[in-house]
């Protein structure tokens, strides 16, 4: 059956309807049949493990960052395993009462700091339960991300590289890619939602796509003095304006280069497209060029070992988002990436089911985050084949 989220964010169906879109079986080539066999015994493992780490109270990791539960009871949710009228297993209906424990006054869904990144999270956990109760949540959570889009300098106007992204929410103090990308995907998967609410705000979703683009490396539209035209980086993104994780270069001409690298440069893809701009969009086709050149399962090109459960899963939506089933590398080889990464989770999964990135870094030294990303990009993979 079709995932919910998937089912959400591409045909953009309204919350209570993804179900329903679920009713034909799919014919799948006997070439992937053991594959699919394979992901739905590794997903199945992979839930057992998160459902032994629940707390009494319904919730993972620390009560101040609702996220941690959002991601696990979303990839409890997507289970491709589950059939079309199961009920919502008990685990994830104690995880989406424990979000709903953290909605503040102005809406959002977060405990101490970081409201975007919780929020944003939360709303697809809420968004995967297809349960019509938790529409008025998701739509004053929908109405908290829009207010967290940045506007510097002359109001309504795209005068700051900054201009129509979002941050942490936070004492942060300006917008960054992921975090953008996440309230772009939330807001993305609801914005049917709102077609049924007059009045309910949305989105400035062209300063959405500037600030998005303002981390592009492509001289043809970001005139940020930071981009390079340089093959090894055009057309992939970094960080924010001006700010790469990957470990800058210095060219001969004494100019520092940011480095694109995977993670984000997938962020910024998904971005574009939950912004509605089309694979044959010159920033689209630049960004999927470099993905294609730099394509790998061994690491987060550009970062190594770091944040690689995170890359994976943003490897698994993009490419499923932008309908991409083979990817041609920089040699001119056809890979098929569903396959190469099914067998990349498969070869690390841990005795217990989990998943762990032996680089702690952004927190993936976490099993329960890390095991929550292997499920959700097992669920994309399983659902492509």
């Amino acid at each position: 059956m079709r995932n919910a989220i998937l089912s959400v964010v591409i045909a953009g169906c309204a919350i209570g309807t993804a179900a329903a879109q679920r009713d034909a079986a799919k014919v799948v080539p006997n070439e992937h049949r053991s594959l699919k066999n394979e992901i739905e015994r590794a997903i199945g493992r992979g839930i057992t493990f998160l459902k032994s780490q629940q707390q009494e109270n319904g919730m993972w990791g620390e009560a101040k960052f609702p996220a941690l539960t959002a991601l696990p009871t979303t990839a409890i949710l997507v289970d491709p395993r589950r059939e079309l009228g199961d009920p919502v297993p008990e685990e994830a209906r104690a995880g989406l009462e424990h979000l709903l424990a953290n909605v503040r006054l102005d809406g959002g869904i977060y405990g101490k700091g970081l409201g975007s990144y919780n929020t944003s999270l939360s709303i697809m956990a809420l968004v995967a339960s297809e349960d019509e109760k938790y529409t008025d949540a998701i739509l004053r959570a929908r109405r908290f991300l829009v207010n967290q889009q940045s506007d510097y300098d002359k109001r309504g106007e795209a005068d700051n590289p900054f201009d129509g992204g979002v941050g942490y929410g936070s004492s942060y103090s300006h917008p960054d890619l992921s975090n953008t990308y996440f309230a772009l995907e939330a807001l993305a998967a609801t914005k049917s939602m709102i077609a049924e609410s007059p009045g309910e705000p949305d989105l400035d979703w062209e300063a959405a796509i500037s600030f998005v683009q303002s981390c592009q490396h492509n001289p043809e539209t970001n005139e940020g003095d930071w981009v390079s035209d340089d093959p090894k980086d055009r057309g992939g993104m970094v960080y924010f304006p001006g700010k790469s994780m990957s470990e800058e270069e210095i060219a001969e001409s004494g100019k520092v280069l940011l480095r694109s690298y995977g993670s984000m440069s997938y962020a910024g893809l998904l971005s574009f497209i939950y912004a509605d701009l089309e694979k044959d969009d010159p920033r689209v086709a630049a960004c999927l060029d470099w993905l294609e050149k730099n394509f790998s399962v061994e690491e987060n090109p550009g970062m190594g070992q770091e944040g690689l459960y995170y890359y994976f899963n943003t490897m698994a939506k993009g490419l499923s988002v932008a309908e991409i089933d083979q990817i041609t590398t920089a040699d001119g080889k056809k890979i098929n990436w569903r396959v190469q990464l099914a067998k990349k989770f498969f070869n690390e999964q841990a005795a217990d089911g989990s998943w762990k990135n032996a680089n702690g870094r952004w927190w993936e030294a976490d099993p329960i985050l890390v095991t929550s990303y292997a499920i959700l990009a097992l669920s994309r993979i399983y659902e492509g084949l």
